[in-house]
């Protein structure tokens, strides 16, 4: 059987947007699968990124495909305008999302995968209901809203029990992580289960980007 290699999806919150062109350019010539786009409102999360204008310029270049992450209120509003991206994924928090069902069946219906995110406060029990439909589980392992925050060190075992509930139900669900993934917690991640991995300032801040793209990727190669 074929070594399980890990996906990578850098996050463009901890690119230079004076030179995003570049950014993205490295990107799209490097070994990253996908690229994560943290879209925050003010209003979920305590702060603002961008919004639609630069999410189509940057779909315009990027050749990767494109995991968005929507850290928003009422994210079904924007599903056929992220389908309109040529979005690959889009990401909706659980604690945004009255009717979670309802909304992973819309995602797909656009024609996306549908992924679910959880707060570090929110237990992976609440998606024993809905984990057979959706495509992925991203886990926060800060608090969203602001990069380069600390590693919270309970993601270790929460994507462990992801892991179990993703195993026992048969679903086909990949567990991604966002939050102070870097050398020290990345290989920690994988060894517990995680399949993607979110890196945003340890990726773009890198002497060296694409010998840390290649790095992060390879630390699943002797996972079957």
């Amino acid at each position: 059987m074929e070594a399980k290699k890990t996906l990578v999806s850098p996050s463009l919150l901890a690119a230079n947007f004076i030179d995003l062109r570049s950014d993205i350019d490295m990107i799209n010539r490097s070994e990253a699968d996908w690229l994560h786009l943290d879209v925050m409102d003010g209003v979920f999360v305590p702060n603002i990124s961008f919004g639609f204008p630069v999410l189509e310029a940057v779909a315009r270049q990027c050749t990767k495909p494109l995991d968005v992450h929507y850290m928003i209120v009422h994210p079904e509003q924007y599903i056929r305008q992220t389908a309109r991206l040529g979005a690959m994924m889009m990401n909706v928090h659980y604690e945004a999302c009255t009717h979670l069902h309802r909304t992973v069946e819309e995602i797909h219906a656009a024609g996306m995968k549908a992924g679910v995110t959880l707060n570090p406060a929110t237990p992976v029990c609440v998606l024993e209901d809905i984990i057979g439909d959706v495509d992925m589980v991203l886990l926060m392992s800060v608090n969203p809203g602001f990069g380069g925050q600390k590693f919270i060190e309970n993601t270790i075992g929460k994507v462990k029990r992801l892991r179990k509930l993703i195993n026992d139900t048969g679903s086909h669900a990949l567990i991604e992580v966002d939050g102070g993934v870097q050398g020290e917690t990345a290989p920690r991640l994988v060894a517990a289960g995680v399949d993607v991995l979110v890196s945003g300032s340890y990726v773009f801040k890198s002497a060296d980007p694409y010998r840390t793209i290649r790095e992060l990727k390879l630390l699943g190669a002797n996972r079957i």
